[in-house]
């Protein structure tokens, strides 16, 4: 619900307190799990709303969520939990007016009734079901159109190994002709939140010849990781050859069979490698 690592970790940590403290409220013939979750919705509920009051864009907060803290699942849980925490999914997700994503969530991610949602909420059935589908409608159109982010489709796990290590390889040798062959013919990129869209690999190539370091990717070493169950690579700059490499940023790749479909990039916050367990300075 609110795209942020770690914004929704000031959400746990505030559902939690609220749970201690309204302990003597909850009713044993409920779920305690259900009770927890109308605690949580109702607390993203106010953070989306007094985040929207201070935020100019709708993806200032989104981040990526890192693998390493995702509980594993059953591969038809797994095959399901990919749709819902892909990128393009949770950056479409931003969008959304508070009441059509916390009903989202409710019915499509954590597979409650109508009438579940609805007693979370506080509205009708009729109200959470007009509001469901309401923000389907917007997701898919959104998720379609490739706004913020692309959809992660590719062709198999060997298939997603060997491309990122011919990126990796490209992106060593400064090699912008061979890096742009890698990229699909309606690949995009964007860097949340600033709102920069560079679309087709000749512009996407033109960028990463110019403007990272001028251009000079070899200051610029890649540490593989992963995030939303898509592959990503943490970039690490070194300012001076006495000076070790430092957190740069993270790049979220997002395939489309055997090309890179989207790169969405996160720069400037150093907690965000920290999140990852990722180390903030490489030898």
């Amino acid at each position: 619900m609110l795209g942020s690592v770690h914004d929704a970790d000031d959400a746990l940590q505030e559902t939690m307190l609220r749970a201690w403290r309204g302990i003597g409220r909850f009713e044993p013939r409920a779920e305690l799990s259900s009770w927890l979750y109308r605690i949580a919705t109702n607390v993203c509920l106010r953070m989306i709303v007094q985040r929207d009051r201070r935020s100019a864009t709708v993806d200032e907060h989104l981040q990526p969520y890192p693998d390493v803290l995702l509980e594993p699942q059953t591969p038809e849980r797994e095959a399901e939990r990919r749709e819902t925490i892909g990128l393009a999914f949770v950056a479409a997700m931003q969008l959304l007016p508070p009441r059509q994503r916390a009903a989202l969530v409710l019915r499509d991610v954590l597979g409650w009734s109508a009438r579940e949602a609805a007693e979370t909420l506080g509205i009708s059935v009729a109200a959470t079901t007009s509001a469901l589908q309401r923000a389907r409608d917007r997701v898919e159109r959104e998720r379609r159109e490739g706004t913020l982010a692309r959809v992660h489709t590719p062709a198999d796990a060997r298939a997603e190994a060997a491309l990122m290590r011919s990126f990796i390889d490209a992106w060593e040798a400064v090699d912008i002709e061979r890096l742009t062959s890698l990229l699909a013919g309606d690949a995009l990129m964007t860097m949340p939140p600033e709102q920069m869209r560079v679309a087709g690999p000749a512009a996407i190539g033109g960028f990463f010849a110019t403007v990272p370091l001028g251009g000079r990717l070899d200051l610029i070493g890649l540490l593989p990781a992963r995030a939303n169950r898509q592959p990503v690579l943490a970039a690490y700059v070194q300012e001076s050859p006495a000076e070790p490499f430092r957190a740069y940023g993270i790049m979220v790749f997002a395939l489309a069979g055997e090309r890179i479909a989207g790169i969405t990039g996160f720069a400037g916050d150093p907690e965000l490698f920290t999140v990852f367990k990722l180390p903030t300075e490489l030898d």
